[in-house]
């Protein structure tokens, strides 16, 4: 008959390839085993969040839309027109080459680089805690899994034993009769 696998042995074999110490080996198989692990990692990293980061992230979702692309394309070219046609002559802002639009345009590029970094940084962070958890999940899903399929393979035997005994009961049953 095959020896079955407990569940610390299956998880072990599952985190075999990993690259855990020992302590976060154990402190797995506990989680596993025994306490939910799902969480929502949104609601987790939401709560940790300060001012600054809403506020990079709220930048980030402006700075990387359409409204912003267009919005900004129009300011350009309103100050192209506005310093070439409008204010044509001595009362120019900004002549051309435009060299206050450039000091402009790398100051917004300068501060905005960072902001929309910290922005993504904090987002690979929420992805990462989300890895982790789905593997955590995936193989607490593998555990229970086999947990069901032995109980079930457990009363297969049991209901082969049933039948069994119930055959041999039929005979027996039907060897009286047959004496009598």
């Amino acid at each position: 008959m095959e020896k079955r696998l407990t569940k610390k042995e299956i998880v072990k074999l599952l985190l075999q390839n990993s690259e855990l110490d020992k302590k976060d080996e154990d402190e797995l198989i506990e989680l596993l085993i025994d306490q939910p692990i799902s969480i929502d990692v949104d609601k987790q990293e939401e709560s940790k969040m300060t001012r600054g980061d809403r506020l990079a992230d709220k930048l980030s979702e402006v700075a990387g839309s359409w409204r912003f692309i267009l919005g900004f394309s129009l300011f350009l070219i309103f100050w192209i027109i506005l310093n070439t046609f409008i204010l044509a002559g001595d009362n120019q802002i900004d002549e051309y080459p435009f060299i206050l639009l450039n000091l402009l345009l790398s100051c917004l590029a300068a501060l905005q680089a960072p902001i929309i970094m910290m922005s993504q940084n904090r987002q690979a962070k929420k992805d990462s805690i989300r890895n982790q958890n789905d593997y955590q999940i995936d193989l607490k899903s593998e555990l229970i899994l086999e947990h069901i399929h032995e109980e079930l393979m457990e009363s297969l035997r049991n209901q082969r034993m049933i039948i069994r005994m119930l055959k041999e009961m039929e005979e027996k049953e039907a060897n009286k009769n047959i004496k009598k």
